[in-house]
């Protein structure tokens, strides 16, 4: 596991996406540390009577040109409305890098990274990652409808794009399971590497473990301390029970009861 630190970052931008989502750019004092694809940041909330605990972030995306990190992150309740009324120059203290991130020497060469609403946050940075050893990656993106598809454009310039959507608005009308890359073509890709709401993993795992295809998923449990103190997060796997902060989030679909 990648060291851990504590520090204060500098918001440089901060940008709303469609009135449910923020997007924060954050930059580093100094050198960014070395961060995994799919590890995540826990989050000091601005000062609040009533949100005291750090809040689990996945990262979105980080530049080492410029020493930023991003954060997409929806907004849902006092700690996330928080975080969205941020504005260029206040400050965001942040732990990280936390967990353990996807496994992309074993991902192979053609990947297929599975994101359903505010589970495509991971896939940007992972993605980018995934182009730099080599590899091609194609992306596939569930929503309910257009609005919820998240920064397309920033995905499109890494790889392919699959879309779906429960209204048809865009794409193959369905869930990312009724696309053709998982429905008919799921054998193709040398792995899939999977974000998004619990229904959405299990039912793209059941296809990856019946095509006999490599399959990773990042749990979004609730979490508090980030460290594997509290317990409060963890999950049920063939080993007993594993802490989703520490141990996770990201597993192999083989070591989950599912």
């Amino acid at each position: 596991m990648l060291k851990r630190f504590t520090t204060d970052f500098t918001v440089v931008a901060a940008e709303m996406i469609d009135c449910e989502y923020v997007l924060l750019t954050l930059k580093h004092p100094e050198q960014l540390p070395e961060i995994n694809a799919g590890q995540f940041v826990e989050v000091k909330l601005p000062d609040s009577a009533t949100s005291f605990l750090r809040r689990p972030i996945s990262i979105h995306d980080v530049n080492r040109d410029n020493q930023t990190l991003q954060l997409l992150i929806r907004v849902v309740g006092n700690g996330t409305k928080l975080l969205s009324l941020l504005t260029i120059g206040d400050k965001l203290n942040l732990v990280y890098p936390l967990g353990n991130g996807f496994s992309l020497d074993k991902a192979g060469n053609r990947p297929l990274l599975v994101g359903g609403g505010v589970g495509v946050a991971p896939m940007l940075y992972l993605g980018k990652r995934l182009v730099e050893m080599g590899a091609q990656p194609e992306f596939l993106f569930g929503a309910r409808n257009k609005s919820g598809l998240l920064r397309l454009a920033e995905f499109e310039k890494i790889a392919k794009v699959n879309i779906t959507t429960e209204d048809g608005s865009v794409g193959t009308k369905g869930f990312v399971t009724n696309h053709s890359a998982i429905e008919s073509n799921i054998a193709n890709y040398s792995s899939l590497l999977v974000c998004g709401p619990m229904p959405m993993m299990k039912a793209v795992a059941a296809k990856a473990k019946a095509a006999g295809v490599r399959c990773e998923v990042s749990l979004e449990n609730k979490m508090a301390c980030g460290i594997g103190v509290c317990l409060c997060c963890v999950t049920e796997t063939k080993e007993g029970h594993k802490c989703v902060c520490s141990q996770g989030p990201v597993f192999e679909i083989n070591e989950l009861k599912w």
